[in-house]
């Protein structure tokens, strides 16, 4: 299955057996070679990078280029989004991707992110105030659904009206319909209609919320606004364009929701799957920071980091990888490699886990990660503090996840108390 300048190209990898268990045929991948040639659902071919310290490597290495002009002809396939959508961090390499990403850095700093600890519980306790009664909730739909976006639209400044479509667009865009390709279309302008009118009223009605300290750095580099938004051409100094600043309100608003249900998720149901380690937590809810990165590792929402495009052949694990050709990452594969985590497959959360990958190495290491740690953590101490005889209310067997490579999150998760 492995591909190498000696060998030549092989047969591309069967990826069936990623959709239906993905922990279980990353671990065979890993033990038959470090890179392998796939052809994903969509058809789209690339490499598949599985073992821990070659994908480190490559996470950090400044060949691996995240700028879609770096693709060979043909060699990449993905969502054709506007540029007012697409000019975001994921599509961006220095000295644009340092530029913006200083300028919203501020908005997760760990102070500005401790402050949203206490209004993040207080949503929490209110969507469990709500299905207490009924003793039973599906946690994906009732509660891992709703805390992020009520949670990123606050930060961001989106009317609690508007909350609805955001979860309805971003569910769209993650796992497609094949049999109507044109929403995904539809989505997208959708989103695009929307970001730009609510740009263009935060413009004229600044309130105390992100979006509009982003349309504000935008403006003018001292954050006095100077009137109407230019051609979308990038900015000198430390200005945003317009389209920088509508793709910073996107990426920050799907990325911010959709990672955050599967984490929610996947930790409540390998608590549920370990209930010694759910004892053990709520005896010792000190432990939680650490069972968060433990639960990141073990079933991080987004198994694959954002695609990269070789600036030149180079050598990743010792096959030979061609410019231009899409490289794809498993942080999920990575965390499970028992070279760097012993007994990986065994969910505990007292490991050490300095290093792991979940969320990203280099720097591309993902811009809300404070925010990240803070929701879970909160949302599952909520939730365990409420509910300590939880337990599923379907059987195991009958739990679905999305099948895609790119997110790893359940379809819903019943439980009862």
């Amino acid at each position: 299955m492995q591909n190498t300048a000696e060998t030549g190209p092989a047969d591309p990898v069967d990826v069936t057996p990623l959709l239906d268990d993905p922990h279980t045929a990353y671990a065979a991948l890993r033990a038959s070679g470090p890179v392998h040639r796939i052809t994903g659902p969509d058809g789209q071919p690339a490499w598949l990078v599985t073992r821990y310290d070659d994908v480190r490597a490559a996470l950090a290495d400044p060949r691996l280029s995240l700028d879609k002009r770096h693709a060979a002809p043909g060699g990449y396939r993905g969502f054709a989004l506007p540029p007012a959508l697409d000019a975001n961090l994921l599509n961006m390499d220095p000295p644009d991707h340092t530029r913006v990403r200083r300028l919203v850095v501020r908005a997760f700093t760990a102070g500005r992110v401790e402050a949203l600890r206490a209004p993040v519980r207080r949503v929490a306790d209110d969507l469990l105030d709500a299905v207490e009664p009924a003793g039973r909730a599906d946690l994906i739909a009732d509660y891992a659904g709703h805390l992020p976006i009520i949670v990123i639209c606050d930060l961001l400044g989106v009317p609690r009206a508007d909350r609805r479509d955001f979860r309805a667009w971003t569910d769209r865009l993650v796992t497609p319909d094949p049999s109507r390709p044109e929403l995904v279309k539809q989505t997208i302008g959708d989103l695009l209609a929307y970001f730009t009118g609510l740009i263009a009223t935060k413009r004229a009605q600044p309130g105390d919320d992100l979006l509009s300290e982003l349309i504000a750095v935008r403006d003018t580099p001292d954050g006095t606004p100077d009137g109407a938004p230019d051609s979308g051409a990038a900015p000198g100094g430390d200005r945003l364009s317009e389209d920088e600043l509508t793709s910073l309100a996107f990426l920050i608003l799907f990325a911010g929701y959709e990672n955050t249900v599967h984490l929610v998720g996947n930790a409540v149901l390998a608590l549920l799957d370990h209930p010694e380690q759910l004892r053990a937590l709520h005896r010792n809810p000190a432990e939680l920071p650490n069972a968060v990165e433990e639960f990141m590792r073990f079933d991080p929402p987004g198994p694959l980091a954002i695609r990269r495009f070789p600036r030149e052949d180079l050598d990743i694990g010792g096959v030979r990888v061609p410019a231009g050709d899409c490289v794809l990452l498993s942080v999920g594969s990575a965390n499970r490699d028992e070279a760097r985590f012993p007994d990986a497959d065994r969910l505990d959360l007292a490991r050490d886990l300095s290093g792991h990958l979940a969320l990203g190495h280099g720097i591309h290491y993902c811009l809300g990660a404070p925010l990240a740690r803070m929701e879970t953590a909160v949302a599952l101490s909520a939730l365990i503090e409420r509910f300590p005889g939880l337990r599923l209310d379907v059987p195991r067997a009958s739990l679905t996840h999305r099948r895609t490579l790119r997110a790893r999150g359940l379809i819903s998760l019943p439980v009862t108390w």
